[in-house]
């Protein structure tokens, strides 16, 4: 059964703490309010925390001791530091000592909420292990055990414990943070800081600051110094996912980082020296963004010290039933089945489908399955239900082809889909194959001809999106 997180919450002002263990229950944490510095660090030595919230000033204990002994002994459970007026430079210490952040009294409690969901996915980053090859549970794992994911093991093993940068290069989907994880996990930076950036979800006015902090007045709002990711990830890793989406100023700065091993901050002068492992990944294609001067050719280089390339999943079909196995014990207690069983020919169905969205696609895929399914063994019937209506053409068939262009980049700009070239041809190919077919009245071969696709991919089209003419042998 999922728990809540749990928080452990240290501030000696009564009506503080009353105020935000309210929130934060309702916000579906389990709080643990204490008023002493001393015995925050007793409990938060002695039992599993996900989060600490604490105040600076504290009785028995002082915050910043408090953030100094405690990232010591727990160094991966993050600390986020509330400070009064005038006591920010005492902050950015208590950063440097291990604090995952600071917020300044008086605060807007969204801020601090918004800080605890970045703290946790930051503590879920370093703390869940990533298993690798044959899952033997349904902890989260990288599942495959062909031969090219084969080869990536390897490559895991054999870069991990250096300090050289990695670019992992992959479509939409392939579980390039796994890999990251992966490699940061199995390498000396194990107990040091993993920080994820996704470069291509942070407008780029606020990208800069969020890499490198900020000095106070350096821009409208910024009304005190504050640390960037680099600074918090020092000693540790940092993972800049989509780098490919970051524009030529930020690549330069970039460089200056992987180069002279220091950062600036926004609006500061000071040349501060960071020990930051890198990693970046990408799904673009940056050797077309070079020639296109989209991206530069030295940070290429500096990057690609060593590349991790993932393939698309319909380049490793032998994966998919391990990998379906993995998601139905990952996902049946959610959906309430305790022992969920699917049948051969239903996997055969998954394994014979191209996945334009990978494996985050057939996982989605596996959860809707079981859904449908309930307690019943999943069927061929099951699977083709799912298929059909997550590629249900009629959206599209009711629209313009600009509509449908504008409804596809209005999802694209909001980061509910990252591929539009492969949802688009998600969309519309079940039309296709279905007129083509129909116009050809049931003709598979004529159908495939005009298609210009084989015959075997348009008898794989039609069964796919259950269209195979019943006549088929008939009509060849």
């Amino acid at each position: 059964m999922k728990t809540n997180p749990r928080i452990l919450l240290v501030e000696d002002d009564t009506n503080i703490a009353t105020g935000l263990q309210k929130v934060m229950r309702a916000n579906g944490y389990d709080v643990t309010a204490l008023s002493r510095g001393d015995t925050g660090l007793e409990r938060a030595l002695a039992e599993s925390f996900d989060v600490v919230v604490t105040d600076l000033k504290l009785p028995g204990l002082d915050g910043l001791e408090l953030v100094r002994q405690l990232h010591q002994t727990k160094p991966k459970l993050p600390i986020i530091l509330i400070t009064a007026h005038g006591t920010t430079e005492i902050a950015i210490e208590a950063t440097k000592w291990g604090a995952f952040d600071y917020v300044p009294k008086p605060f807007e409690v969204d801020e601090l909420l918004d800080l605890t969901a970045k703290a946790l996915e930051s503590s879920r980053l370093m703390s869940e292990p990533v298993e690798m090859g044959e899952a033997a549970s349904s902890r989260t794992a990288i599942v495959g055990k062909s031969r090219a994911m084969q080869s990536i093991y390897k490559e895991i093993g054999r870069i991990a414990a250096t300090s050289v940068t990695v670019l992992i290069r992959g479509d939409t989907g392939t579980g390039k943070e796994l890999i990251a994880r992966a490699i940061y996990q199995h390498s000396d930076r194990a107990n040091a800081p993993f920080i994820a950036i996704n470069c291509a979800a942070i407008p780029e006015a606020l990208l800069e600051s969020e890499l490198f902090g900020h000095e106070r007045g350096s821009f409208t709002g910024a009304d005190a110094r504050r640390i960037g990711r680099f600074e918090q990830a020092n000693g540790g890793t940092i993972f800049l996912d989509e780098i490919g989406d970051m524009n030529a100023n930020l690549q330069a700065k970039l460089l200056r980082v992987l180069q002279e091993k220091s950062i600036q901050r926004v609006g500061g002068r000071e040349n501060v020296p960071v020990d930051v492992r890198v990693i970046a990944a990408t799904h673009r294609d940056l050797e077309a963004a070079i020639r296109e001067r989209l991206f530069r050719e030295d940070l290429f280089y500096r990057l690609s010290v060593v590349t991790i390339k993932l393939p698309p999943l319909n380049q490793r079909t032998d994966d998919i039933p391990d990998m379906v196995r993995y998601f139905l014990r990952r996902y049946g207690p959610e959906a309430g089945v305790a022992a969920p069983a699917i049948t051969p020919e239903a996997i055969d169905l998954l394994k014979s489908q191209t996945w334009p969205g990978n494996v985050r696609e057939l996982e989605n895929t596996v959860r809707k399955t079981l859904l449908i399914a309930r307690d019943y063994t999943i069927s061929q019937d099951h699977v083709k239900e799912v298929l059909a209506k997550s590629r249900e053409p009629a959206a599209v068939a009711t629209q313009s082809h600009g509509a449908y262009i504008t409804a596809l980049m209005d999802q694209v700009e909001r980061g509910e889909i990252q591929n539009a070239f492969a949802k688009m041809l998600a969309d519309l190919e079940p039309e296709l194959y279905s007129q083509a077919i129909a116009r050809a009245q049931g003709n598979i071969t004529k159908a495939a001809q005009w298609l210009g696709v084989t015959r075997l991919k348009m008898r794989e089209k039609l069964k796919e999106f259950s269209l195979h003419p019943a006549q088929d042998d008939q009509s060849e």
